[in-house]
């Protein structure tokens, strides 16, 4: 059984979607992260909508820059939203961003594991990040343990898991 594989980065198929998917799904994402930690309050949140959709759409165009991009306006918008110190997530988003989006362009993204995966790795990577900016170049408290981070982990790929196969409907199809 003969198998094609991409030669080079433009063999890969980079996904397109209307602009209004790309703004109401970052707009969703952002509200839900704003809302649900006021209604089922700040110690059981186990998710990071902007940070699924920022690998989501990272990966679907295959550009670091694009992933760049997507990722820092969601964390700049998430930290207006959340009160945190502002630019704090923007970093954070951006360069999870550019790694997706870097790994989508050497490896097909489409298998589900590699995206379960990649979600569980970039969400760590995220709290890592997160813990250097406040306690290193800020130095203020983080509230930061390894159980929280396993936890949001898990919620983020599973989040990922529900999330992926909805998006990858809206595609323009050439």
């Amino acid at each position: 059984m003969a198998v094609r594989m991409a030669i080079s980065r433009r063999d890969l198929e980079i996904h397109q979607y209307p602009v209004p998917v790309y703004l109401l799904v970052m707009l969703v994402a952002l509200v839900l992260q704003a809302l649900l930690p006021r209604v089922l309050g700040p110690r059981h949140i186990w998710y990071d909508f902007p940070l699924v959709i920022t690998i989501y759409f990272a990966l679907a165009r295959r550009s670091p820059i694009g992933g760049m991009l997507i990722g820092g306006a969601m964390g700049i918008f998430q930290d207006a939203l959340t009160g945190h110190a502002i630019g704090v997530y923007g970093i954070a988003k951006t360069i999870s961003g550019y790694l997706a989006a870097s790994v989508g362009v050497r490896i097909d993204v489409q298998n589900t594991l590699i995206r379960v995966v990649l979600n569980f790795s970039l969400t760590v990577l995220c709290s890592a990040i997160y813990l250097v900016i406040y306690r290193v170049l800020l130095g203020m408290e983080f509230d930061w343990n390894w159980p929280n981070t396993l936890f949001q982990a898990i919620g983020n790929s599973i989040l990922a898991l529900i999330i992926f196969p909805l998006l990858d409907r809206f595609q323009v199809k050439d």
